[in-house]
Protein backbone atom coordinates (compact mmCIF):
# COMPACT_ATOMS: atom_id res chain seq x y z
CA UNK A 1 0.00 0.00 0.00
CA UNK A 2 1.28 3.30 -1.08
CA UNK A 3 0.98 6.22 1.99
CA UNK A 4 0.30 9.71 0.09
CA UNK A 5 2.60 11.87 2.64
CA UNK A 6 1.11 15.30 2.14
CA UNK A 7 0.85 14.14 -1.45
CA UNK A 8 4.53 16.12 -2.09
CA UNK A 9 6.38 12.72 -0.89
CA UNK A 10 4.90 8.96 -1.55
CA UNK A 11 5.67 6.27 1.37
CA UNK A 12 5.09 2.61 0.90
CA UNK A 13 6.57 -0.84 2.47
CA UNK A 14 8.22 -3.60 -0.20
CA UNK A 15 8.84 -6.84 1.10
CA UNK A 16 7.71 -6.29 4.65
CA UNK A 17 11.41 -4.58 5.59
CA UNK A 18 11.97 -2.18 2.72
CA UNK A 19 11.14 1.53 2.45
CA UNK A 20 9.99 2.98 -0.47
CA UNK A 21 10.46 6.94 -0.50
CA UNK A 22 9.02 8.85 -3.74
CA UNK A 23 9.69 12.53 -4.58
CA UNK A 24 6.51 13.48 -6.01
CA UNK A 25 6.87 16.50 -7.59
CA UNK A 26 7.14 15.91 -11.56
CA UNK A 27 5.52 19.60 -12.68
CA UNK A 28 8.48 20.96 -10.78
CA UNK A 29 11.10 18.44 -11.22
CA UNK A 30 10.80 16.94 -7.92
CA UNK A 31 12.70 20.31 -6.51
CA UNK A 32 12.78 20.34 -2.81
CA UNK A 33 10.11 22.86 -1.32
CA UNK A 34 9.16 23.44 2.59
CA UNK A 35 6.54 20.19 2.91
CA UNK A 36 8.76 18.27 1.61
CA UNK A 37 11.49 18.91 3.13
CA UNK A 38 9.56 18.44 6.71
CA UNK A 39 8.01 15.06 5.40
CA UNK A 40 11.20 13.58 4.14
CA UNK A 41 13.10 14.31 8.20
CA UNK A 42 9.60 12.62 9.12
CA UNK A 43 10.09 9.96 7.27
CA UNK A 44 13.64 9.40 8.23
CA UNK A 45 12.65 9.21 12.22
CA UNK A 46 9.93 7.06 11.25
CA UNK A 47 11.60 4.42 9.30
CA UNK A 48 14.99 4.35 11.82
CA UNK A 49 12.43 3.97 14.97
CA UNK A 50 10.81 1.40 13.02
CA UNK A 51 12.62 -2.20 13.42
CA UNK A 52 10.61 -4.00 10.84
CA UNK A 53 12.31 -1.37 8.79
CA UNK A 54 15.56 -2.94 7.45
CA UNK A 55 16.41 -0.33 4.06
CA UNK A 56 15.09 2.65 2.35
CA UNK A 57 15.17 3.29 -1.58
CA UNK A 58 14.68 6.87 -2.27
CA UNK A 59 13.56 7.51 -5.63
CA UNK A 60 11.43 10.12 -7.47
CA UNK A 61 8.20 10.78 -9.84
CA UNK A 62 8.19 9.98 -13.87
CA UNK A 63 9.95 12.63 -15.43
CA UNK A 64 13.52 13.88 -16.21
CA UNK A 65 14.81 15.11 -13.52
CA UNK A 66 15.81 12.95 -10.09
CA UNK A 67 15.42 15.96 -8.39
CA UNK A 68 16.21 19.62 -9.38
CA UNK A 69 17.26 20.69 -5.78
CA UNK A 70 16.25 23.62 -3.72
CA UNK A 71 12.37 25.27 -5.63
CA UNK A 72 14.25 28.47 -6.77
CA UNK A 73 10.14 29.90 -6.10
CA UNK A 74 10.11 29.23 -2.92
CA UNK A 75 13.37 30.88 -2.32
CA UNK A 76 12.54 33.83 -4.61
CA UNK A 77 9.39 34.10 -2.03
CA UNK A 78 11.55 34.53 1.17
CA UNK A 79 10.86 30.78 2.08
CA UNK A 80 14.35 29.38 1.46
CA UNK A 81 14.72 28.43 5.04
CA UNK A 82 12.24 26.49 4.73
CA UNK A 83 14.27 23.70 2.64
CA UNK A 84 16.30 22.20 5.41
CA UNK A 85 15.31 21.30 8.64
CA UNK A 86 17.16 21.43 12.20
CA UNK A 87 17.85 17.90 12.33
CA UNK A 88 18.27 16.69 8.46
CA UNK A 89 19.46 20.43 7.06
CA UNK A 90 18.94 20.28 3.64
CA UNK A 91 15.33 18.24 2.07
CA UNK A 92 15.61 16.99 5.56
CA UNK A 93 17.69 14.71 4.94
CA UNK A 94 21.14 15.39 4.08
CA UNK A 95 22.29 16.08 7.42
CA UNK A 96 19.93 13.57 8.99
CA UNK A 97 21.70 10.54 11.28
CA UNK A 98 20.91 7.34 9.58
CA UNK A 99 22.12 3.76 10.67
CA UNK A 100 19.76 2.24 8.61
CA UNK A 101 21.02 1.69 4.80
CA UNK A 102 19.58 3.91 2.18
CA UNK A 103 19.36 3.74 -1.08
CA UNK A 104 18.99 6.27 -4.46
CA UNK A 105 17.15 5.16 -7.32
CA UNK A 106 17.99 7.78 -10.08
CA UNK A 107 15.99 7.34 -13.00
CA UNK A 108 16.98 10.89 -14.25
CA UNK A 109 19.21 13.86 -14.17
CA UNK A 110 20.88 14.34 -10.89
CA UNK A 111 22.45 17.72 -10.87
CA UNK A 112 23.22 19.98 -7.86
CA UNK A 113 20.93 19.47 -4.74
CA UNK A 114 19.64 15.79 -6.52
CA UNK A 115 23.19 14.98 -6.50
CA UNK A 116 23.73 15.91 -2.91
CA UNK A 117 20.65 13.75 -1.81
CA UNK A 118 22.09 10.65 -3.44
CA UNK A 119 25.41 11.76 -2.26
CA UNK A 120 24.07 11.36 1.49
CA UNK A 121 22.79 7.61 0.71
CA UNK A 122 24.60 4.96 1.41
CA UNK A 123 24.31 3.53 -2.17
CA UNK A 124 23.03 4.88 -5.82
CA UNK A 125 21.60 2.74 -8.86
CA UNK A 126 21.09 4.99 -11.99
CA UNK A 127 19.14 5.08 -15.23
CA UNK A 128 21.74 4.88 -18.36
CA UNK A 129 20.53 8.05 -19.11
CA UNK A 130 21.25 10.06 -16.01
CA UNK A 131 23.86 12.37 -15.47
CA UNK A 132 25.22 13.84 -12.44
CA UNK A 133 26.95 17.05 -10.99
CA UNK A 134 27.18 20.26 -9.40
CA UNK A 135 26.27 23.03 -11.54
CA UNK A 136 26.72 25.40 -8.42
CA UNK A 137 29.81 27.27 -9.62
CA UNK A 138 28.23 28.24 -12.83
CA UNK A 139 25.71 30.32 -10.98
CA UNK A 140 28.00 31.89 -8.44
CA UNK A 141 27.00 29.74 -5.49
CA UNK A 142 28.57 25.98 -3.88
CA UNK A 143 27.26 23.18 -3.23
CA UNK A 144 26.31 24.00 0.34
CA UNK A 145 24.11 20.66 1.03
CA UNK A 146 27.33 18.07 0.75
CA UNK A 147 28.38 18.00 -2.56
CA UNK A 148 32.10 19.80 -2.48
CA UNK A 149 32.94 17.44 0.54
CA UNK A 150 31.20 14.19 -0.11
CA UNK A 151 32.04 14.27 -3.91
CA UNK A 152 35.85 13.56 -2.81
CA UNK A 153 35.11 10.72 -0.85
CA UNK A 154 33.37 8.99 -3.36
CA UNK A 155 35.72 9.76 -6.44
CA UNK A 156 39.48 10.36 -7.20
CA UNK A 157 40.35 13.35 -6.01
CA UNK A 158 41.29 14.90 -9.74
CA UNK A 159 38.26 14.09 -11.03
CA UNK A 160 35.96 15.28 -8.44
CA UNK A 161 38.02 18.63 -8.08
CA UNK A 162 37.49 18.77 -11.50
CA UNK A 163 33.70 18.28 -11.49
CA UNK A 164 33.24 20.99 -8.98
CA UNK A 165 35.13 23.60 -10.40
CA UNK A 166 34.11 23.39 -13.86
CA UNK A 167 30.16 22.55 -12.88
CA UNK A 168 30.74 20.18 -16.14
CA UNK A 169 28.21 16.62 -15.14
CA UNK A 170 29.65 13.57 -15.59
CA UNK A 171 27.47 10.66 -17.57
CA UNK A 172 26.44 7.58 -15.94
CA UNK A 173 28.93 4.98 -17.61
CA UNK A 174 31.99 7.06 -16.53
CA UNK A 175 30.54 7.69 -13.14
CA UNK A 176 30.28 3.98 -12.91
CA UNK A 177 33.71 3.45 -13.80
CA UNK A 178 34.83 5.59 -10.90
CA UNK A 179 32.89 3.71 -8.45
CA UNK A 180 30.31 6.97 -7.64
CA UNK A 181 27.50 4.49 -8.48
CA UNK A 182 26.59 0.92 -7.84
CA UNK A 183 24.58 -0.26 -10.66
CA UNK A 184 23.53 1.66 -13.97
CA UNK A 185 20.51 -0.12 -15.73
CA UNK A 186 18.12 1.11 -18.24
CA UNK A 187 15.68 3.71 -16.96
CA UNK A 188 12.47 1.79 -16.34
CA UNK A 189 14.57 -0.98 -14.59
CA UNK A 190 16.57 1.63 -11.79
CA UNK A 191 13.38 0.88 -8.95
CA UNK A 192 13.09 -2.75 -9.35
CA UNK A 193 17.29 -3.07 -9.37
CA UNK A 194 17.29 -0.88 -6.40
CA UNK A 195 14.79 -2.72 -4.38
CA UNK A 196 16.67 -6.15 -5.57
CA UNK A 197 19.81 -3.92 -4.10
CA UNK A 198 17.72 -3.72 -0.65
CA UNK A 199 16.65 -7.30 -1.09
CA UNK A 200 20.22 -8.51 -1.14
CA UNK A 201 20.78 -6.33 2.04
CA UNK A 202 17.98 -7.46 4.16
CA UNK A 203 18.78 -11.31 3.53
CA UNK A 204 21.22 -10.33 6.36
CA UNK A 205 21.18 -9.33 10.07
CA UNK A 206 19.57 -5.95 10.22
CA UNK A 207 21.63 -5.72 13.66
CA UNK A 208 24.81 -6.81 11.53
CA UNK A 209 24.42 -4.38 8.66
CA UNK A 210 23.66 -1.48 10.82
CA UNK A 211 26.66 -2.31 13.01
CA UNK A 212 28.84 -3.05 9.96
CA UNK A 213 27.88 0.47 8.39
CA UNK A 214 28.56 2.15 11.46
CA UNK A 215 32.17 1.92 11.56
CA UNK A 216 32.47 1.68 7.26
CA UNK A 217 31.01 5.06 6.98
CA UNK A 218 33.46 6.56 9.63
CA UNK A 219 36.60 5.13 8.56
CA UNK A 220 37.64 7.60 6.12
CA UNK A 221 37.59 10.10 8.34
CA UNK A 222 39.08 8.77 11.29
CA UNK A 223 42.78 7.13 12.40
CA UNK A 224 42.68 3.17 11.89
CA UNK A 225 43.36 2.54 15.94
CA UNK A 226 39.55 4.40 16.16
CA UNK A 227 38.33 2.51 13.63
CA UNK A 228 39.65 -0.97 15.47
CA UNK A 229 37.95 0.57 18.75
CA UNK A 230 34.47 1.15 16.93
CA UNK A 231 35.00 -2.42 15.40
CA UNK A 232 35.46 -3.65 18.98
CA UNK A 233 32.86 -1.63 20.31
CA UNK A 234 30.24 -2.69 17.68
CA UNK A 235 31.15 -6.87 17.47
CA UNK A 236 30.34 -6.57 21.52
CA UNK A 237 26.78 -4.88 20.73
CA UNK A 238 26.01 -7.42 18.68
CA UNK A 239 27.04 -10.00 20.53
CA UNK A 240 24.01 -9.19 23.04
CA UNK A 241 21.48 -9.61 20.04
CA UNK A 242 19.15 -12.68 19.15
CA UNK A 243 20.65 -12.24 15.77
CA UNK A 244 23.93 -12.91 16.73
CA UNK A 245 23.39 -16.69 18.48
CA UNK A 246 20.54 -17.39 15.23
CA UNK A 247 22.98 -17.36 12.59
CA UNK A 248 25.47 -20.03 13.51
CA UNK A 249 22.40 -21.91 14.72
CA UNK A 250 20.90 -21.39 11.41
CA UNK A 251 24.41 -22.34 9.55
CA UNK A 252 24.50 -25.47 11.85
CA UNK A 253 20.86 -26.44 11.24
CA UNK A 254 21.20 -25.78 7.38
CA UNK A 255 18.40 -23.43 6.66
CA UNK A 256 17.88 -19.94 6.28
CA UNK A 257 18.11 -17.30 9.10
CA UNK A 258 15.31 -16.13 11.04
CA UNK A 259 16.45 -12.76 11.54
CA UNK A 260 14.42 -10.12 14.02
CA UNK A 261 16.75 -7.51 14.40
CA UNK A 262 17.24 -7.67 18.17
Amino acid sequence: MIEAVDDVVLFEVVDQHIGLVTLNRPAKRNAINGAVARMIDEIVKRTEADPDIWAVVITSAEGPTFCAGADLAEVAAGRGHELSTPDGGFAGFVESRRVKPWIAAVKGSALGGGLEISLACDMRVVADTTVLGLPEVKRGLIAGAGGIYRLPLQLPRAIALEMIATGEPMEAARAAAFGLVNRVVAVDEVVDSALDLARAICVNSPVSVRESLKVARAAADVPEQESIVATREGFERLSQTEDYAEGPRAFVEKRAPRWTGR
